[in-house]
């Protein structure tokens, strides 16, 4: 069984150029639903963590990982500072005491980790793409529909995206994802993937796949496969 998802998310050589690699794995058998106290505790426990390091949220940019996201989104040309890396953007609301907003025991399994690790992490319905899926560059023209946009964006070249073998764009690298592979309710079979970039620790990106399987595993049931690496 766990062989068979191996493969299922590939980095091409033009993505991994730009120093992007991936840390993936799946959880089989989910129930999604609202995500119990416990989980939503551990919100609160990763607020105190960041803040007897970090204090107050403009501390967070002296973080080496966090300087490499940013580092990566000037790369690809978004201003870091407007528009945040996902763990930082989740890190600063918490150290703000804004807490997060809940949106399901899966998704929710993933934002606690980002959180703490900094490591920006999609989750996607393995029922709604076609294997595999792949990160490339944009050639430009393809359309993408992102979660909580208004109808469809069409792509210039060069972005870097995650696409499957049917052409959907499932999610535009590291930063946001497509409502075509969104979990929901009815989701049963999810994909974790742990977006590193050059200059964040490879160990650090297989902790964080490795920790949000086994957070969905314990607070969404279902049996967890991997982690695999690409490259």
């Amino acid at each position: 069984m766990a062989g068979r998802y191996e493969g299922i998310v590939r980095v091409e050589p033009e993505a991994s150029s730009l120093g992007i690699y991936v840390y993936y794995g799946v959880v089989i058998g989910v129930h999604v639903e609202a995500s119990p106290a416990e989980l939503l505790q551990e919100f609160d426990r990763v607020a105190e963590e960041l803040k007897q390091v970090y204090g107050r949220p403009e501390e967070l940019s002296r973080d080496p990982v966090i300087q490499a996201y940013r580092k990566f989104y000037w790369r690809i040309g978004i201003d870091p500072t407007k528009t945040r890396p996902a763990g930082e953007a989740l890190a600063r609301r918490l150290l703000r005491g804004r807490g997060l907003p809940s949106i399901n025991n899966v998704v929710d399994a993933g934002n606690v980790v980002s959180a703490r690790l900094f490591v920006p992490i999609g989750i996607y319905d393995l029922d709604k793409f076609e294997p595999p899926a792949r990160i490339t560059l944009s050639r430009g023209g393809e359309v993408f529909r992102p979660i909580g946009g208004r109808g469809e964006e069409k792509l210039k070249p060069g972005i870097p995206i995650m696409v499957d073998a049917k052409g959907v764009v499932m999610h535009l690298y590291p930063h946001r994802d497509s409502i075509d592979t969104c979990v929901k309710d009815e989701t049963r079979s999810v994909l974790v993937v742990a977006a590193g970039v050059e200059g964040v620790p490879r160990e650090r990106v297989e902790k964080a796949a490795r920790d949000t399987l086994n957070l969905i595993e314990r607070y969404a049931g279902g049996e967890a496969h991997g982690v695999w690496r690409s490259p």
